[in-house]
């Protein structure tokens, strides 16, 4: 599944544009590195997101849409979470 669309469906960020958005300005980071939009998120890979606020470090768990389209599928498992200043930039 593409990066974009599993941040959608994961429920990290509201709207797929946006998690397009924020792959371009290089907030979300797959196994530490940067990434498209485009690229292929599986299954026991880490996914780092950057909000203005915090960084969320997670591991997915499920790719499947359809399960994900359940609402007691869970997604990914968060490993880490930090705070961070909105004038600092996490990487």
């Amino acid at each position: 599944m593409r990066v974009d669309k599993f941040l959608k469906m994961a429920h990290l960020v509201k709207r797929r544009t946006v998690a397009q958005e924020m792959i371009e300005v290089g907030a979300v980071r797959i196994d530490g590195r940067a990434c498209r939009s485009s690229a292929e998120v599986s299954e026991g890979r880490t996914l780092e997101v950057a909000y203005m606020t915090r960084v969320l470090k997670v591991k997915v768990l499920c790719v499947d849409e359809q399960l994900l389209k359940r609402p007691q599928t869970v997604a990914c498992e968060v490993l880490e979470e930090r705070q961070v200043r909105p004038d600092e930039k996490p990487w």
